[in-house]
């Protein structure tokens, strides 16, 4: 039986919500506007974690040699931000396992490395997070994950030893900064992982297929 954590981070995109739809819709009007094809689900989920970047490059591929990045991203964000949540949900299990966090009194927050002005745009529409103790995202400090400073200083604001507290995600890069944090890492393998991403070698303290997973260990 693995120690109960007296704290839990969680990664945002692909971990607590599931807002690859979105992300993708944004892709494809930008692609639309380029009178580019259009990017199939099954083609950009699992680079949904990426952000812009990634998903640009998935899209555009080798066309995106040809164009301004950075006035791409410009156009993904502004849509994005005008449809931030369309289709976006919680992962099925989010909403039992954040109760049951909340029942037992012990502190959660988020850590991420979507831009603050977005996450904020985002977080309110869903009630499940009221009870938030800390948001910290990828613009909030000077480092961003895979460095370990948002981990641990999310833990400091929520008066825990990071050993104490749980991080899940669902990107190497999550469980790199986890155990750099020196914090138990946990993979949520029902996130944005596909075949390619090799999971399995990252070392994770725990892998898990559903967020219900975690009540087993609470």
């Amino acid at each position: 039986m693995l120690d109960k954590p007296k704290g839990v981070l969680f990664d945002l995109d692909g971990t607590l919500l599931d807002t690859a739809r979105d992300l993708g819709n944004a892709l494809n009007w930008v692609l639309q506007q380029h009178k580019m094809p259009s990017c199939a689900f099954s083609v950009y989920r699992n680079i949904a974690s990426d952000g812009s970047q990634g998903l640009l490059e998935i899209g555009f591929g080798d066309r995106l040699a040809d164009y301004d990045v950075e006035s791409l991203k410009a156009l993904f964000l502004e849509r994005y931000e005008k449809e931030i949540c369309v289709d976006t949900v919680s992962f099925n299990g989010i909403k039992e396992l954040l109760a049951r966090l909340d029942k037992d009194n012990i502190p959660w927050g988020i850590v991420t490395n979507k831009p603050q002005w977005l996450t904020e745009l985002l977080l309110p529409h869903f009630d499940e997070f009221a009870q938030c103790q800390v948001v910290i995202s990828g613009d909030t400090l000077e480092k961003r994950k895979p460095h370990p400073l948002p981990l641990i200083h999310a833990a400091n604001a929520m008066n825990i030893d990071p050993a104490d507290c749980w991080y899940i995600g669902d990107a190497k890069r999550d469980i790199d900064a986890a155990k750099a944090a020196n914090m138990f890492s946990v993979v949520a393998n029902y996130g944005y992982i596909g075949p390619e991403h090799r999971s399995d070698s990252w070392n994770a303290d725990l892998y898990i297929d559903q967020p219900q997973a975690i009540l087993a260990h609470l």
